[in-house]
């Protein structure tokens, strides 16, 4: 007797084409699935073939278990993924360095430096070495948090047990020096590596532009672009980003708006990142017609889903009222086919945090976590700057206990934007202590922290 499938829905009918429902599934035919669950995205089916192959009282393999590492880390789901390490140690697997790696650099971007370090100590215990890619993952994470010491460290390791040091260690010097206001010593490297015959890919020349942007050498910044483009070295979103984010900070809009338009002429994706510093700043300047031009260019180059976003951000800064709410605005980009991801909902808290809309930042992060995605250090950091700029103090202070509480290591950004909160509010005699703090954890002050402290001084000091 045949079973009709025509009630099925399309789905459906292709999952019973692809894998046949019979009463018991070998363990290859489940490690397939679950690698091709993996490969597509789709984590909580794979998650589910786990579930269904340990009722059977079968346990998957080694292959199976590092994939969903693999797959669970790329989208955050850091709690998860420890889960699943923790399963793998007790049935008695040696999960390779890869397995380490995902592990290690999911738990340092959520600042879970404590559990980072414990990964690698049981790497060492199980006589797994670190390669290339373990001591980028530190180093990468050591810079971003300003860690200078650490840094250092890493770097010395690398040269003693002979792992090269290529383009992206030394990009992420040149931003190191860059970070702690060194931006001369900074080009000296640059000078280095030309000399040791290193080839500048588009890595090291995005942190060279960077460089140059974030001190206001702009004609410096635009002619270094100019010798990439002469090299042949195609520049990525991250080089446009850059050069329309410091001529924006320099007050030069229509230049950055001409850059916008020739990211899009190459053909690149627009990053909604750069969304909110294009729009803050036109708006800041009263240009809510060029936002508009800028809207209509976008719709008719085919860019409907970034439009859905950049529209929705408009509509926050200029308080239009369009939108109810952050629900409201998430529910009209997901009828827009948007597809909700960390790095949208971080650009729409931001977005709501620049405004002081503190209730709206938090929901947009309450949104976040209901949908299964961990709020990470950089959301933690936005929302107290969200309670810093409403004048909310307490409430900032609060966020930073939660990130202390939850195992989670503040950065140069946390503590930056905590003391700015506490500056505000006009309690300068916090500022220095924390400051004290941030050094005592080992984060290096930068310049912004630094003016921050002696802002604080200056108004401490008797008249």
């Amino acid at each position: 007797m045949k079973t009709s499938n025509s009630n099925l829905s399309n789905s459906d009918n292709n999952s019973i084409m692809k894998y046949p429902v019979v009463k018991e599934q070998s363990l290859e035919l489940y490690s397939e699935k679950i690698s091709n669950y993996c490969k597509i995205g789709c984590v909580d089916k794979a998650m589910s073939c786990i579930s269904e192959m340990q009722a059977m009282g079968m346990y998957p393999n080694l292959f199976c278990y590092s994939c969903l590492i693999e797959a669970l880390g790329s989208v955050g789901r850091t709690l998860e993924v420890e889960m699943i390490f923790q399963e793998m140690i007790y049935l008695g697997f040696k999960p390779g360095v890869g397995v380490f790696n995902v592990l290690i650099k999911g738990f340092l971007r959520k600042g879970l430096y404590e559990l980072a370090n414990r990964a690698l100590r049981v790497m060492e215990e199980l006589g797994i070495r670190r390669n290339q890619e373990t001591f980028e993952i530190l180093l990468d994470y050591y810079v971003s948090a300003r860690r200078l010491t650490d840094t250092w460290r890493i770097i010395g390791d690398m040269k003693k047990r002979g792992y090269r040091l290529n383009s992206f260690v030394y990009s992420r010097v040149i931003e190191l020096y860059r970070d702690n206001g060194m931006w001369k010593k900074a080009m000296e490297i640059v000078g280095e590596i030309s000399e040791m015959g290193v080839p500048v890919d588009r890595r090291m020349y995005n942190s060279i532009i960077d460089t140059f942007g974030k001190y206001g050498e702009l004609d410096e910044a635009m002619e270094v672009f100019g010798k990439m483009l002469r090299e042949g070295v195609v520049p990525d979103i991250m080089t446009w980003n850059s050069l329309i984010k410091w001529h924006c900070k320099a007050g030069d809009y229509m230049k950055a708006l001409s850059l916008f338009t020739d990211m899009q002429n190459q053909g690149l994706y627009p990053d909604p990142k750069i969304f909110t510093i294009l729009i803050s700043q036109l708006g800041d300047h009263g240009k809510w017609d060029l936002l508009k031009e800028n809207l209509e260019k976008m719709n008719r180059r085919g860019y409907k889903k970034s439009g859905a976003v950049y529209a929705v951000l408009v509509d926050i800064y200029g308080q239009y009222g369009r939108y109810q709410g952050a629900e409201e605005c998430i529910s009209a980009l997901r009828a827009e086919g948007v597809q909700m991801s960390s790095n949208i909902y971080s650009v729409m808290a931001n977005a709501y945090a620049q405004q002081g809309l503190c209730e709206e930042t938090v929901k947009v992060l309450q949104i976040m976590e209901a949908e299964g995605i961990e709020p990470n250090l950089i959301m933690l950091n936005i929302l107290i700057n969200a309670f810093g700029i409403a004048g909310r103090y307490l409430e900032a202070l609060s966020v930073y206990d939660h990130i202390i509480e939850s195992g989670i290591n503040p950065d140069v950004v946390s503590y930056t934007t905590l003391m700015k909160a506490l500056i505000r509010a006009k309690k300068f005699n916090r500022v220095p202590e924390l400051y004290e703090q941030m050094e005592l954890t080992g984060c290096t002050p930068d310049r912004k922290s630094r003016e921050m402290l002696q802002i604080a001084l200056m108004h401490l000091q008797p008249i």
